[in-house]
C-alpha cells in the first residue's frame, strides 16, 4: 500500500486521528472550510484550532433513501464538540432509534472508504458511540476496493 490520504482536508490521519477547524482570530467563530472573511464578524485572520474528539449529538436523521450505490440505512448527525459543531455520519452502531439518540455521547472514528489502483487508502471519518470498542470500521457502510 502507498499510503493514506483523508477524504477532506480537515481531517488529520496518524496515531491520532483529529479534525482541524479554521477558526476567526477576532471573535472564534469556527470553520471546516477555506475563508476569506468570517461569516459571523467579518475579520480576514484565521488560526488552526483541534477540535475535541468526543462531542454529543445535537441533531440526527436516518436516511432511508440516497442516491444509486449509497448504502442505506445511516445516520447523518450534527455533534457538538465542545462547542463546535460538526456534520458527520454515526457509524459502528446499529441505523435506528433504539441504538441512536439525542444528547449520545459519541466520538471521533476513522475508516477506509477504499484504495485505488496506486494502492493509496482513503480515509473517511464519523462518529461512534462512546460505549463501543473502537474497531475503526463502520457495520453499515460497504466499500468497493
Amino acid at each position: 500500500m502507498s499510503g493514506q490520504i483523508p477524504i477532506v482536508d480537515y481531517l488529520v490521519l496518524g496515531d491520532d486521528p483529529h479534525l482541524v477547524a479554521t477558526t476567526c482570530t477576532a471573535c472564534g467563530a469556527r470553520y471546516f472550510d477555506r475563508r476569506n472573511a468570517c461569516a459571523s464578524c467579518g475579520a480576514t485572520e484565521f488560526a488552526p484550532a483541534e477540535v475535541e474528539r468526543e462531542g454529543e449529538v445535537r441533531a440526527f436523521t436516518i436516511v432511508a433513501f440516497a442516491a444509486p450505490g449509497v448504502p442505506v440505512p445511516f445516520v447523518a448527525a450534527v455533534v457538538d464538540c465542545g462547542g463546535t459543531s460538526v456534520r458527520a455520519n454515526i457509524i459502528n452502531t446499529d441505523p435506528d432509534p433504539d441504538h441512536v439518540e439525542l444528547g449520545m455521547k459519541v466520538r471521533l472514528a476513522t475508516y477506509s472508504l477504499g484504495t485505488d489502483d496506486d494502492g493509496t487508502e482513503a480515509i473517511g471519518f464519523g462518529f461512534e458511540p462512546s460505549t463501543n470498542a473502537s474497531t475503526n470500521a463502520p457495520t453499515n457502510l460497504t466499500t468497493e476496493g
